[in-house]
């Protein structure tokens, strides 16, 4: 079987349940450090294409980019309470789903107060409806200390499976690196993709050197990164690594990195989810092609 017709009995699956993933030898899991568990290395973010208020058809059209999601393989679901509705969408979204196995929950806190921190969670899980949650992170860093005592406390109790901390656009850095080597964490949140490579100087080997997951966040810049291509076909070496789309050159580029644990883009559309998740099966560069990846990007832009 080729991988297009893999690919068409796959999505033919009402939900492409997690055993199937766990023994396709097409899909690409990454380990979690702290717990060995595996997940799928392409997750989904929320920012901006579920944050569609009370409009039943943008509710009813980000429904079908969520089925496809898990009936692609699709785990991690990342979101926020700074990202509007997208919290009460999802929810909307995987209550029609009848709650997926294969979800893997994943917020934050976005607050100064350490109290509002507290409601902020017990406020996650009635709008998502769910009792518990695989991960939540302390966003952008705010009150970052505090956060994630109250953190600790709710994964003693059972409620959360994972802590962590995010940042995005590059930003503290410094900060980010000072926690990283004081504090026991699972998860941290960063910007990484083709045209922001900063991480690779510091933080990814450090966090790998501490045995903490990482997600990227904005595998596409924004939306920019596929500017720079728009008028280049794709490289012969394309089909190397099973790509059928820049998109999933970008994507395989990130989760290629040994010390990525998964990326999340985000999608309004399912054409593109479809490509996005086609990003976790088949092979990926090694390191001498990434090298390429990067001098071939950059010449090309």
């Amino acid at each position: 079987m080729n991988r297009r017709m893999f690919m068409t009995l796959l999505l033919s699956t009402p939900f492409f349940s997690k055993a199937t993933q766990l023994n396709s030898k097409n899909f690409i899991l990454r380990k979690v450090p702290s717990s060995g568990e595996k997940i799928p290395a392409i997750g989904m973010g929320t920012w901006q294409t579920f944050n569609v208020g009370s409009s039943q058809n943008l509710r009813n059209q980000r429904l079908e980019v969520l089925r496809t999601f898990f009936a692609m393989g699709g785990g991690l679901i990342d979101s926020s309470p700074m990202y509007g509705s997208a919290q009460e969408v999802l929810g909307y979204c995987l209550q029609k789903l009848n709650y997926p196995k294969s979800l893997i929950s994943a917020d934050k806190i976005w607050t100064y107060s350490t109290n509002e921190g507290k409601e902020q969670f017990e406020e996650m899980k009635k709008l998502w409806g769910l009792n518990k949650f695989d991960l939540v992170q302390v966003h952008n860093l705010l009150n970052w200390k505090e956060h994630l005592n109250s953190l600790r406390e709710l994964k003693e109790k059972g409620e959360i499976k994972y802590i962590g901390i995010t940042t995005s656009h590059g930003r503290r850095h410094d900060d980010f690196e000072s926690i990283l080597k004081t504090e026991k964490i699972d998860f941290i949140q960063l910007t990484y993709n083709l045209d922001d490579r900063l991480a690779e100087k510091r933080l990814l080997p450090l966090a790998q050197d501490k045995g903490i997951a990482i997600i990227a966040n904005r595998p596409f810049d924004g939306g920019n990164i596929f500017a720079r291509v728009k008028n280049s076909p794709l490289p012969e070496w394309a089909a190397e690594i099973d790509c059928n789309y820049w998109s999933q050159i970008f994507l395989k580029f990130i989760i290629s990195h040994p010390a990525i644990t998964l990326a999340i883009p985000a999608t309004s559309k399912v054409e593109h989810m479809k490509e996005n998740m086609g990003a976790c099966y088949g092979k990926l560069p090694d390191a001498q092609l990434r090298k390429k990846i990067i001098k071939d990007f950059e010449r090309i832009s």
